[in-house]
């Protein structure tokens, strides 16, 4: 072979090995340089362009027009790093977006989401991970996009080259794990992973002794159900991983809400040692995941201050009823749900209490008749649910709170302790305070902070991310 037939037969081996994108950027580097050299030759002699190179096996995406400029269908970004195939695993992103400056902005002040109306560029994946850049073309990172959910965009990594994969996960998830060790010494149950609070965008992962129990909450996340189980069996070892995926915000991404068992085999019901107590959770069909483990520490600061007569308002499975009655005389747990409250009485026997009185009753008749009766209590507990799910049910939500912490505060003899707690995210922490003080303002009481709490260590709440803090409570004296 001589030796032009050997390179014209290298360039097209080389051309063959070329992803389209280099082929492109190679052809227009040749064009400009082609057109520069001919203009300088002679300026007025028209250009004979030459033709593009082909290959067999590029198939061009067709052409479309837009303002000032032809570009194909899916524009390459300016500085978008770009690999060649061998250098891609599968679970390395293979998409992109583009958003406004506002959106940049909001990753660039620490928090991870960005809403679909600062998405000026939508990826073509249906869900997963993409490339994210900003409007000059600046690399921003990897996220998770949901097409129809109004959080569009959630940050993993700011690593645009970041792989995916179980290692990828086991390494973020292994951080998360690492923070919890401490809560092992007084407890076999407690939250590995709070979603963002962790780094980890809408998944949750709860451990009940032996078992977890996950919450996959948005389309992009779903996408690596089998990475993050393989990830979580790996670090964890667990007998069995549920899936509460019987959540609303599914709904919202398009997808299915249910619960499926994912590894393993989980039980209906799982012990769990607390602090020196014992309760049983129910991961299958209990609030949250099984339990409320977010109010852990919580049982415990109101049980030390705990004496007398006691009374647990929504008392739900009796955890906050178990922890006082081992300090106040009598503790009457109330809640309107029978079928919690059969379970509070198995509670009650697991650890040996007979004083505690059970009684099924909605909380807001009740402390208005126990009112009405002059009926007075040393220990109160105010655990209600979420009033506020919404920022326009607000005003509606504080008028409940409220009422509940009005009525309480009046029951409560001199020098008794009241604990209130609201785990709804928009009544916040300075709406939640002024709360209590119109309260005790119109209860005619005079009550002194002994203590405000928020969150535990395994549900971390991070300032520029005020989503990740929803729990909020006050430790109040009466001190007339």
């Amino acid at each position: 072979m001589n030796s032009r037939a050997f390179a014209r037969s290298s360039a097209i081996t080389m051309l063959d090995s070329l992803p389209t994108i280099y082929l492109d950027f190679t052809f227009q580097t040749a064009m400009a340089r082609f057109i520069r050299s001919r203009r300088a030759l002679n300026p007025s002699q028209p250009l004979a362009l030459p033709s593009r190179p082909t290959r067999n096996n590029i198939n061009l995406r067709e052409r479309e027009k837009g303002p000032n400029t032809t570009r194909f269908s899916r524009p390459v970004q300016p500085h978008e790093p770009r690999h060649p195939p061998s250098m891609l695993s599968h679970n390395a992103p293979t998409d992109s977006a583009t958003v406004s400056t506002r959106g940049a902005r909001r990753w660039e002040q620490g928090h991870p989401w960005i809403y679909r109306s600062d998405v000026l560029r939508k990826p073509d994946l249906p869900a997963g991970a993409v490339n994210v850049h900003d409007e000059r073309g600046r690399s921003l990172g990897v996220a998770l996009w949901s097409p129809t959910s109004e959080i569009a965009l959630r940050l993993l990594d700011r690593n645009p080259d970041a792989r995916l994969d179980e290692s990828w996960w086991r390494t973020r998830l292994a951080a998360a794990i690492s923070r919890r060790q401490p809560l092992a010494k007084s407890a076999n149950a407690y939250r590995l992973v709070h979603g963002e609070g962790d780094f980890c965008p809408s998944l949750i992962c709860d451990q009940y002794d032996r078992w977890l129990v996950i919450q996959l909450m948005s389309a992009g996340i779903e996408q690596y159900r089998r990475e993050i189980v393989d990830a979580l069996s790996s670090l964890v070892e667990p007998l069995g991983i549920l899936a509460r995926n019987d959540v609303h915000l599914r709904a919202k991404e398009g997808l299915s809400t249910d619960v499926e068992l994912l590894a393993g085999d989980v039980p209906r019901e799982i012990e769990v040692f607390e602090h020196g107590t014992r309760y049983l959770a129910a991961p299958w069909d209990g609030q949250k995941t099984g339990a409320f483990l977010d109010q852990r520490e919580n049982r415990v600061a109101a049980a030390a201050r705990a004496h007398g007569r006691a009374l647990d308002c929504f008392s739900y499975h009796g955890s906050f009823a178990i922890h006082l009655a081992a300090r106040a005389d009598i503790v009457v747990a109330l809640d309107v749900s029978a079928e919690a409250l059969r379970r509070a009485a198995r509670n009650c026997e697991l650890n040996g209490l007979t004083n505690v009185e059970l009684v099924e009753a909605n909380a807001f008749e009740f402390l208005k008749t126990q009112q009405r009766n002059r009926t007075r209590f040393d220990t109160i507990v105010l655990d209600p649910p979420a009033f506020a799910k919404t920022k326009a049910s607000v005003p509606s939500a504080i008028r409940g709170y409220k009422e509940i912490n009005l009525r309480a505060m009046r029951l409560l003899s001199p020098g008794g302790s009241l604990f209130s707690a609201s785990c709804s995210f928009h009544l916040t922490i300075p709406l939640f305070l002024e709360m209590l003080r119109s309260a005790a303002a119109d209860s005619g009481r005079r009550l002194a902070i002994r203590e405000l709490r928020t969150q535990p260590l395994d549900h971390p709440g991070i300032l520029n991310i005020p989503e990740t803090t929803y729990l909020k409570s006050a430790v109040l004296e009466a001190v007339d």
